[in-house]
Parts: C-alpha cells; structure tokens; sequence
C-alpha cells in the first residue's frame, strides 16, 4: 500500500470516528438530561416519604426450611373449581359434617353455604347471611351458631336462625382493625386474631411492608363478655386453632413464617412456644381435619425478592413507594399452597402449584382438600387420592 492511500485511509477512519461520536453525542446528553433529574427525584421522594419501615426480627427464624418429605408441586393438575363465578374471594373454609356444607365468607359480604356433591357440577351455593362488612375466619359454635371474624365489624356471631350479632370490637380500649381468624374451644371460650390494630383488610400490605408488630391474639369469654388480649405484639397474627386435647390454642404469625402454641392449661398456662416455624412459605389459616393433621394455608412462598424485602427496610420502603406513587408493586405472590403437620408440628406433605397466590385455607373433606383464597372468585377442589404428594428424596 502506498503512503498516500495509507494516508486516505487513516482519514477515512478518523472522519468515520468523528461522525459516530458526533451523532452520538446528541443521544447521550438526551439520556443524561432524563435519568439525572429522575434519579434526583426519587431519591427525593424517598426522603421525603413519611413512610418508615423497621427491621424484622429474623434472628428468630431459623434457617432450615421446615421441608415435608412429601409434596405436590402440580396442585392445578388435579384440581376442579367450586361456584366459579359466584363465590368472591372465599376466604376461609368451614365444614359442617352434619349438614355436608361448606360455610365461607366472601368480599360482597355474604357468608355464603356450599353443598358439597361428588360432582363439582351438582355443588349448589346458597347466599346466606351478609355481614355488611367482610367476612374472614368461620368458625361452628356449639349450638349451630357460626362465629365470624369480619375485619370491619369484629366477632360477630351468627345464628341458625341468620341473625348477626356483634361480640366485641374492641380489646383493652384499642378497636380491631383487622379482625381475621377465629376458633372455638369445648368449654365455649372463643379464640381469634386481630392481624392488626393500625390497618384495615384492604391496606394490609402496609402492616407487612412496615415491619410493626401491630397483631394480637384474643380470647372472648360469650359468659362474663370479657375481650382480654392474650398475646401482644404479633407479626400479622392470622389463623387460629385450637388443639384436639384443648391443652393450647396455635395462632399463625404471617410475616414471621411461623405458627405458635399459647397454652390453656397446665404448668406452661399463659406460656407462648413455638409449633412450627420457618415455613416454606407465609402461613394464612390453619385448620384441624379431625384425622391428626393440621392444614396451613401458605399464601406465597418465599421467594428470592421477598426475602430481600424483608430483610432490607429500604427495599420495603420502595415497595411501599410504588404502591403509592405507581399501579403497585411487583407481583411476588406465587407457589401458593397448603401444608399438612402433624399434631407435634412436624411437616407431613405439602400441595403447591407455580401457577396459585395467595391461598388462604385448606381443609381436607373425605378424599379431597378445600381451599379459600382472597383473590380466586371459586373454592378449589383437589383430588388427594389421584393426584397424592410423593417422596420428594
């Protein structure tokens, strides 16, 4: 090559250079100009937001994941849809075995009966009693009475003949915001939570996000109608059961992934211990099948971004700003599911599915699991016989 064509090429070059960074300079100051002033102000407004989540205990949460060493994580593949359509967001899950029903309370208000049939098809769904409010956890009393937690009204009570009464509202001069679950022992004393006493059902995502412990569990004596608060300072408190020999009532503590026993008799009475924690997921209502088993509903797993969330404040105050400022958060809610333990705590098997969020309640009916949700506008029925958790080792 010759010195005057390296030459022409060397110019060729730098020209081509020139006019790439040229053209691209417009781009970049464009870009420039845009996100600086942008991440300006959001650090702005994150500042500025009042909005001051606290850190969450997780020492206490151990880090083996309580595993069963059963499980289904295909629980759509043998499931079928109860009142599809009329039944919305059925929340928890109440049988009668005398009657064959199923009693749950739904986001219009109505406390509405299932039939239960072989054929999902033949399952009538009646309206039965409207609260007015929104019904949560059922519970049968012993004289065909059904005692509701309704997160707006409180414990209500309500009879065979469908009159509503309320119990109570308020615990040592603090009003229930959150009135969630509810159980009733043989002697009729009445155990149920108030998730929180700051937010309402429909802001619920603020008592998680702030990392507060604003849940108690109660007690409700329908003889001297004393509300007494048993245990403060709960994280989210939900389901509540109480246990076959009555010697404890277990209460589920959502955001800490737990469930605890508070004990109602004996040497440990008034003493708190754990049943079972570090679940693989954030536990909602918990049910006993009358088999020897306990059935918690797991609203979502834990996934990789929420257990950032939880350990981080920061990250739940961005959370929290998107909720306020955007459409909402991320969706973060999935792999939903219920776990069965045993009477000891212990994991027996556990029924998931990807494609499921935030299931509520399960209970086992003969050869199938019910489950509530505050999201699906149907019960879903799974087929345990056919479609039966396996050994996952």
């Amino acid at each position: 090559m010759s010195e005057s064509s390296a030459q022409d090429s060397l110019s060729s070059a730098t020209q081509a250079v020139r006019r790439s960074t040229s053209s691209s300079w417009p781009l970049n100051f464009l870009l420039f100009s845009i996100l600086v002033p942008v991440a300006v102000a959001l650090l702005v407004l994150y500042q500025l937001d009042p909005f001051d989540p606290a850190p969450l205990p997780l020492h206490e949460i151990s880090h083996r994941i309580a595993a069963a060493p059963r499980r289904n994580d295909q629980m759509l593949k043998g499931s079928e849809f109860i009142g599809v359509g009329v039944l919305a967001g059925p929340e928890d899950v109440a049988y009668d075995s005398k009657s064959g029903v199923i009693y749950t309370g739904c986001a219009d208000g109505w406390v509405k009966r299932v039939t239960l049939n072989e054929s999902v098809a033949d399952s009538v769904v009646e309206n039965w009693v409207n609260t007015g409010g929104r019904p949560l956890g059922l519970a049968h009393g012993h004289n065909g009475d059904l005692l509701v937690a309704d997160t707006e009204k409180g414990l209500l009570r309500i009879s065979e003949a469908g009159e509503v009464e309320l119990l109570t509202d308020e615990a040592e001069g603090v009003k229930f915001k959150l009135t969630d679950a509810v159980d009733v022992a043989k002697d009729g004393m009445i155990y149920f939570t108030d998730a929180s006493y700051k937010y309402s059902f429909h802001d619920f995502i603020w008592d998680i996000l702030e990392g507060r412990p604003h849940g108690r569990l109660l007690s409700y004596d329908p003889t001297t109608k004393e509300t007494k608060v048993l245990v403060p300072d709960l994280y989210f408190a939900n389901g509540v059961a109480v246990s076959p020999d009555q010697k404890f009532v277990i209460f589920c503590e959502t955001v800490m992934r737990r469930c605890k026993k508070y004990y109602l008799q004996g040497e440990k009475k008034g003493h708190v211990e754990n049943f079972i924690d570090s679940l693989p997921g954030t536990p909602d209502n918990i049910r006993y099948d009358g088999e020897g088993h306990y059935w918690i509903g797991l609203a979502t797993e834990i996934t990789v971004s929420w257990d950032l969330a939880l350990r981080y404040p920061f990250i739940r105050k961005w959370l929290a700003i998107m909720e306020k400022y955007t459409a909402g958060k991320p969706h973060m809610e999935k792999n939903s599911g219920v776990m069965a333990v045993n009477l000891e705590g212990e994991p027996i098997d556990h029924y998931s599915d990807p494609g499921l969020s935030l299931i509520s309640s399960g209970i086992k009916i003969g050869n199938y699991l019910y489950c509530g949700s505050i999201v699906y506008p149907y019960i879903i029925r799974f087929d345990l016989e056919h479609h039966p958790a396996q050994a996952t080792t």
